[in-house]
């Protein structure tokens, strides 16, 4: 079988037809290319970040790395025991929150939030019972977590 050369036109001036589909005359366009961000060094590439943005462009506080292994030692430890078995991450853009629920069809049993906001009056993380109550608040999230991690403790 002959091949089909794509770039010119048959004998009747037609462009070929590949399996129904018709090559457009300019070609085919290539797919846009974003450009990626690069890091500022002035500004530490590595710094943690308060505030993320979505794809819309609209800024939403988020756990960075070190705060959700922190936050998921206390759960994973809460789940072993049996005592949680579901929970729910919400990026919002005041605030972003850790549900933890005893079952996935209930109200959270606890919300760890984070809000950069109350970082100079109360402090930016706080635990928030099921209904409503603040159990702790502070500026360090290990502290704040102590009072619904219930690890076995030393007794003497």
């Amino acid at each position: 079988m002959d091949e089909i050369d794509k770039e010119t036109p048959d004998e009747h001036g037609e462009r070929p037809v590949i399996d129904n589909i018709v090559a457009p005359v300019d070609g085919w366009p290539s797919p846009p290319m974003k450009p990626r961000p690069v890091a500022d060094p002035a500004h530490g590439a590595r710094a943690p970040k308060l505030v993320a943005s979505r794809a819309s462009g609209l800024p939403v506080v988020s756990f960075d790395r070190h705060e959700l292994s922190q936050i998921l030692r206390v759960y994973g430890r809460m789940v072993a025991a049996g005592e949680w078995r579901d929970y729910a991450v919400d990026h919002l853009k005041d605030r972003a929150v850790f549900s933890i629920f005893r079952r996935a069809s209930e109200v959270p049993l606890y919300r760890v939030e984070k809000e950069p906001a109350l970082a100079r009056r109360q402090g930016t993380y706080s635990v928030i019972s099921q209904n409503g109550m603040i159990l702790k608040r502070g500026q360090e999230l290990a502290r704040v977590l102590r009072v619904i991690d219930k690890s076995l403790k030393l007794v003497d």
